[in-house]
């Protein structure tokens, strides 16, 4: 669906395909795609702020502030359509937003200023106010275009403008009483002066007058007969130039007088010629009426068939004009329906692969977790056992049942042999003294005791023989085993 903003409106679009929002005077909203119109139109904010001066005097300052988004910047549209836009402009949230940044920087600034500064310094008061207030509102996107504060009012309790208002006004009386007793002194003091100026005045300007008078009287004689010279000698210039032209008027009347003769007779010639231009002209017009009246017979006849076929010619090519756009719209609208699906098919794709991605790191993280957990458990055994690698490998093989699986692997093995355990006595303990008593030959004989019976057993075990030059193994034992 497409959309248009008024002069004073934005568009906002929110949705598929968008990373965070679009402002736009003009778009066409997708499926899944959201579209506000936010108004930029500023709205006037009047209040009345309690602040306080340096000297801790309480006063109200009433001001009327016109604000409104920045439209000529992107960024603070984008600020004010994600922060205020849901706001109703003129409604009690955004008006306890604009009173709160107002009030807070006009009472930080008047407490820095004493009374007297403020109101001797309204417009620099003002120009402070509007610049930090500014600074406040552009992390919002707004912005003011205009600000009026008007006088300053006290507060109830706190008359101090009253007070200094009949403070100016008593000074101001009684200064106006000093002024009048101090002008009635000078009043008397200088109309004196001036009598005697003004007699002193009138005795020196006699004087000048007088010698003035004199010299003017010898000058204006001077000047009469200076112009009375100039006088004669222009009279003289004039009946020179009225004779020169008297002769000069003649000679131009003989001349136009010879002109008009000749233009009569040029006139009476003129007449006789245009007369026989004239009938050749009507003459000729009577042929070009006979040759038109002819042409235009056969001109409209051509004329009606040449548009009978053009009206034909016309509406087959309107026809298939209509043919031609109904198959264009159609294959338009089929390969939009394309797009559309394919751009769903690729966010579904895409939104998979990124939850595989998802779920991939988060088990990569477990891991390297894990291990970081090992390495610290190692660490803190190797450090409760003095470094000792030696008894932290036998702590790990006791508290992972190594030993215990050793034992049942070695049982496992050995099951099933059913070892045969026999003692075998070769009767040596009935020799005589002298046979035992020598030692050497005890020992050989405790060598050769046990050589039968461990022979005998690996036979049994195995089923092996010894070989030949050990002896032989007979069916009957020279010894008899003792159970």
């Amino acid at each position: 669906m497409y959309h248009v903003a008024k002069a004073s409106e934005f568009l906002v679009v929110t949705g598929i395909f968008i990373n965070d929002i679009k402002i736009t005077k003009k778009a066409i909203i997708w499926p899944f795609q959201k579209c506000r119109i936010i108004d930029v139109t500023p709205v006037n904010y009047t209040f009345e702020v309690n602040a306080m001066s340096a000297e801790k005097l309480a006063f109200l300052l009433p001001a009327v502030f016109t604000i409104g988004p920045r439209v000529d910047d992107h960024e603070c549209l984008v600020k004010y359509a994600k922060l205020l836009s849901h706001h109703k402009r003129d409604s009690h949230d955004v008006m306890e937003l604009v009173k709160g940044v107002i009030e807070g920087e006009t009472r930080v600034l008047a407490a820095s200023m004493t009374m007297e500064e403020i109101f001797r310094g309204t417009k620099e008061f003002k120009k402070e106010v509007f610049e930090k207030v500014q600074l406040e509102l552009d992390q919002f996107g707004l912005l003011i275009y205009n600000a009026n504060i008007q006088q300053l009012v006290d507060v109830p309790g706190h008359e101090y403008f009253s007070y200094l208002g009949q403070k100016t006004q008593m000074e101001a009386a009684n200064q106006a009483k000093v002024d009048v007793a101090e002008a009635k002194m000078k009043g008397e003091i200088g109309a004196k002066e001036r009598q005697g100026l003004t007699l002193q005045n009138a005795a020196k300007i006699d004087a000048e007058t007088k010698i003035i008078a004199t010299q003017r009287e010898g000058e204006g004689k001077k000047q009469e007969i200076m112009v009375k010279s100039q006088v004669q000698i222009f009279e003289n210039e004039k009946a020179a130039d009225v004779a020169e032209a008297n002769a000069e008027l003649a000679t131009k009347k003989a001349g136009w007088a010879q002109q008009a003769k000749i233009a009569e007779v040029e006139a009476e010639k003129a007449v006789a010629i245009r007369e026989a231009e004239l009938q050749k002209e009507v003459e000729r017009k009577n042929a070009l009426a006979k040759t038109e009246q002819l042409r235009a017979q056969l001109l409209s006849k051509a004329s009606v068939d040449y548009e009978i076929k053009a009206q034909e010619a016309n509406s087959e090519l309107y026809k298939k004009q209509k043919a031609a756009e109904a198959a264009f719209y159609e294959k338009q609208k089929a390969a939009e329906a394309q797009r559309v699906a394919a751009e769903a098919q690729l966010y579904s794709k895409q939104a998979a692969a990124d939850a595989e991605l998802y779920a991939k790191r988060k088990e990569a993280e477990g891991m390297v977790a894990i291990a970081e957990a090992q390495g610290v458990y190692i660490n803190t055994l190797l450090t409760s056992l003095g470094g000792n690698y030696h008894a932290f490998r036998d702590y790990l093989m006791i508290n992972g049942g190594m030993f215990k699986d050793i034992a049942k692997i070695n049982a496992e093995a050995i099951k099933g042999l059913q070892p045969k355990i026999s003692v075998w006595a070769n009767g040596g303990e009935g020799m005589d003294g002298a046979a035992a008593g020598n030692s050497a030959m005890k020992e050989i004989a405790s060598v050769y005791r046990a050589l039968p019976p461990l022979l005998e057993t690996v036979n049994e075990q195995t089923g092996m023989l010894p070989p030949a030059w050990v002896g032989s193994l007979s069916s009957s034992r020279s010894s008899q085993p003792a159970n």
